[in-house]
């Protein structure tokens, strides 16, 4: 059988459906950024990636449309305002940049997963492969500038060792152990992700220009800031170093370079992004404080996401995946 002859999954249509959507809003971003950035090395990146997009987001285009599913609105010129004052610094836009990677990154493994047709396994894979590329042509830029943050370091024991005691999962009262380097890469993980989703944050609020866009955006900071504190409080608390902020990155502008619509929807698709790598920290946590801090975060996230949606459908901005069949609906029309 011809694997291209295949007709799509409703997997496949989905993961097709999220990576135009998700692509054209990073899209929009990039592009308003490339506009602002003056070192000409972060700027050749960003016309890498630029050029990159365009090239998939046609594949993706004739992929739904040689299928006769409709393609998404997602975002367009519309949500850009061009000419607008500088809102990020050149650094933040290349961290930027590095973290939107990461996650396209994840996107595009998980769309190879659920992928059967040949042509879609093949895109998916120049997707990961042009991801990768990025991914280090971002990290080598950080690093030349001395920007990139490494996590922390450890220092070598001389033997294996195997868990002899139940302590090993208290951390509670003072008594427990030291973090396990399994651990420390969920906490550093999510501690960058809500540093990126905070300044986002602050900076989208600084420019939204509905009352209700600019509240919930105030809401978004703190609570990724009460992340930031969290998951601080416990490396300190090993003596360990956490990433710096971002917030200074962010000019004093007040004029928005964005439609509110992307902007609320950024922030809702980083919460998003980031029950993931919660869920991820969940399970590789060991200690019982871990547990229970996981499930706190997690928790508040879905609060965030709750008042996001309805901020979505109120404005009507929130797009709406193809659904399956209504088989009773159907019926009532025979």
């Amino acid at each position: 059988m011809d694997g291209n002859k295949l007709k799509l999954t409703s997997s496949e249509i989905g993961t097709l459906w999220g990576e135009f959507v998700n692509g054209t809003m990073t899209d929009v971003v990039n592009r308003y950024m490339f506009s602002i950035i003056e070192d000409e090395l972060i700027k050749a990146i960003f016309e890498v990636a630029i050029k990159t997009f365009e090239k998939q987001k046609q594949q993706i285009v004739d992929s739904m449309e040689n299928e006769g599913f409709p393609v998404p609105i997602g975002f367009t010129d519309s949500d850009l305002f061009e000419g607008k004052p500088r809102l990020f610094t050149d650094i933040f836009c290349l961290n930027y940049l590095h973290v939107m990677t990461l996650h396209g990154l994840l996107g595009h493994s998980t769309s190879l997963g659920v992928s059967v047709r040949k042509d879609l396994r093949d895109f998916y894979d120049e997707c990961d492969n042009d991801a990768k590329k990025m991914y280090h042509q971002t990290i080598e830029l950080l690093l030349e500038k001395g920007n990139f943050q490494r996590d922390p370091l450890f220092y070598p024991a001389k033997n294996p060792e195997y868990v002899s005691s139940q302590d090993f999962i208290d951390g509670f009262f003072g008594k427990g152990r030291k973090l396990a380097a399994t651990e420390i890469i969920s906490i550093s993980f999510n501690l960058k992700k809500s540093i990126m989703a905070k300044t986002l944050s602050i900076a989208f609020s600084q420019v939204a220009q509905t009352k209700e866009v600019r509240k919930f955006l105030t809401d978004s900071e703190k609570v990724s800031d009460g992340q930031i504190k969290t998951f601080s409080k416990i490396m300190q608390a090993d003596n360990l170093p956490v990433p710096k902020s971002w917030e200074t990155e962010v000019t004093t502008s007040t004029e928005s370079p964005f439609s509110d619509k992307l902007m609320l929807y950024h922030i809702g698709f980083l919460a998003q992004a980031s029950q993931n790598y919660h869920g991820a920290g969940l399970a590789s946590a060991m200690r019982t404080d871990l547990v229970t801090t996981y499930e706190s975060v997690i928790l508040k996230n879905l609060m965030v996401t709750k008042k996001w949606f309805n901020l979505m459908v109120q404005n009507k901005w929130l797009e709406q995946p193809p659904l399956a069949p209504n088989r009773k609906e159907i019926a009532k029309e025979v």
